[in-house]
Formats: C-alpha cells, sequence, structure tokens
C-alpha cells in the first residue's frame, strides 16, 4: 500500500510537471506565499566568503568589540571568551593535533570572513541577527584580538578583515566539489 501512495504521488507530481500546472501560478495551486521580490531576497543574502565578497559597509574596532562583547555576548561566552554556558572562543592554539583539541576561532577557524559571517547570521543566540554590521565588525575585531591576531588598536573592515592572517588556514583540505569552489 505504501508504495502505491508513493508511486501514484510521483506520478500526480509529474503530471503537474509536464503539463505546467506546477509553475502557471507563482502562488501555486493553493494561492500560499508571495513571490519572492528582489529586495526580499537582498534582505536573506547575507552570506560572507572566504575571500570577503558580502562583506558590508561598516567597520569596527576592538575597543568597541569589547563594550559590545560585556554586553551582548558575555553571558553565555564568559567575560573573556574563555568559556561559560556557550563554547569557549578563545585559547587552544597549538592543541588541535593532540588528544584533546580545543577548537576556538583562534585555534581552528580559517578566515576571518567565516567568523563575522557567523557573528553576523547567528549570534546572540537569544536574537540572532540583531547586531549592526558595526558592532559585528567591533566583535569580530575584538575576539581575533583576544586571540592575539590582531592588535588592540585595531579596526576592521570590509578591506581588512579578508586580510587578516588566521593560524590555522592551511589547516583545511581543499574539496574538489565543484559547488563548493572559490571564484
Amino acid at each position: 500500500m505504501w508504495r502505491e501512495i508513493v508511486s501514484g504521488a510521483a506520478v500526480g507530481a509529474a503530471c503537474l510537471i509536464l503539463t505546467g500546472a506546477a509553475s502557471a501560478d507563482p502562488l501555486g495551486p493553493h494561492r500560499l506565499g508571495r513571490p519572492a521580490t528582489p529586495d526580499a531576497i537582498a534582505a536573506w543574502n547575507i552570506d560572507v566568503r572566504p575571500d570577503g565578497a558580502g562583506l558590508p559597509p561598516g567597520h569596527g574596532s576592538v575597543a568597541e568589540g569589547r563594550a559590545v562583547f560585556a554586553a551582548r555576548c558575555a553571558a553565555c561566552h564568559g567575560e573573556t571568551g574563555q568559556g561559560g554556558a556557550a563554547d569557549r572562543l578563545v585559547g587552544g592554539q597549538g592543541t588541535l593535533a593532540t588528544a584533546k583539541p580545543v577548537r576556538t576561532v583562534g585555534s581552528f577557524w580559517p578566515t576571518a570572513t567565516t567568523l563575522f559571517d557567523y557573528v553576523r547570521r547567528a549570534m546572540p543566540f537569544d536574537a540572532p541577527q540583531s547586531l549592526s554590521d558595526a558592532e559585528v565588525y567591533a566583535v569580530s575585531a575584538y575576539l581575533l584580538h583576544l586571540n592575539g591576531i590582531v592588535p588592540a588598536d585595531a579596526v576592521l573592515d570590509a578591506r581588512s578583515l579578508p586580510a587578516v592572517a588566521m593560524p590555522n588556514r592551511a589547516g583545511f583540505v581543499p574539496d574538489a566539489r565543484p559547488d563548493v569552489q572559490r571564484p
């Protein structure tokens, strides 16, 4: 019986596609949702690639990041990123090849741009995407400073962030799949 239901559903879907009925109305046969507009797509198109493509305008300093981190991040990650209820973000350099690796921003992450991307999309945990771009640059600068990667007077922006040399930048194996190739 299950095979009959599945194959019947597959045949029905194939008929809709072949007859064009599935694409006649952009809202579909049930008239749900709305067509994606360029503005709606742009609002969700916030990814930042390892080469820095997609970084927004703005900038942030280590000092600004210290204040943002204290207000928005320390409750989960500890006052200096050493860990709390959430993952540790600082330290761990030299531990990846040991029996107990400590994976942090400073020991594991291959690019600083992916740090920006992650913080921008997913943090703070209780209010993802609530930080401004300047606050994300600042938090990124602060975390990179805590890990000894940028100096205390660093100011990061779309030009300087991709130039940050992360300690584990050569620690990842290239991926030959065509869908993950860098341009």
